[in-house]
């Protein structure tokens, strides 16, 4: 059986007709004539996206929240969970101010039952451990950074979102030229409910 020119004619137009499987194309148009990316429409940040010279500063008043609640809104707004061009791939988020961080409350018998382990030399017999109280009273900020620091992702993008956060333990911060906003009251409002709020 021998094929006619008009059958070979007639199969182009139809595979033409149909590009990438199942996605039907309008008679006479391919998709090498609309451009590379065609059924791609998906928003990806570009490198400007991510300017460090352009994110927003917030601080946050720690005074009486408590830390797991803050820690998880924080690493949110470092990440930029918060933000409609979030892409978890991407450094989206924020600068994040926190002060007060000496008066920040756990729950329960945590003051005394939590414990915070730390390697001196990192041989074996050099681990020292702290209550909650006691590092509380030595170096208030590294309790909070160490909660936000394990919300983060253990890869350099994490490291990279936790150079953005900055801890005081008093109600002074050296971040007033870079005119921060205070999210105190949008903070306190997601972390309790109406029967929770002092």
């Amino acid at each position: 059986m021998r094929v006619q020119s008009k059958d070979v004619a007639r199969l182009a137009s139809k595979r033409q007709a149909t590009v990438a499987g199942s996605v039907k194309m309008p008679e006479g148009v391919t998709a090498e004539k609309m451009g590379p990316d065609v059924f791609n429409s998906t928003y990806y940040p570009r490198g400007e996206d991510t300017d460090n010279s352009r994110k927003p500063w917030i601080v946050i008043d720690a005074a009486g929240l408590r830390l797991g609640r803050l820690s998880t809104l924080v690493a949110t707004y470092l990440r930029g969970g918060n933000v409609a061009t979030y892409s978890p791939s991407m450094n989206m988020g924020t600068y994040v101010v926190i002060v007060n961080a000496e008066k920040v409350v756990v729950s329960g018998n945590k003051f005394e039952d939590k414990l915070y382990k730390r390697h001196t030399t990192g041989r074996p017999g050099a681990m020292k451990t702290e209550t909650f109280r006691a590092l509380q009273g030595r170096i208030p900020e590294r309790i909070i950074e160490k909660a936000v620091r394990g919300m983060l992702p253990k890869n350099r993008l994490g490291r990279e979102l936790f150079t953005q956060l900055k801890v005081y333990a008093g109600s002074e911060h050296p971040h007033a030229a870079q005119n921060p906003a205070d999210v105190t009251a949008e903070v306190k409002e997601r972390c309790y409910s109406s029967s929770m709020v002092q």
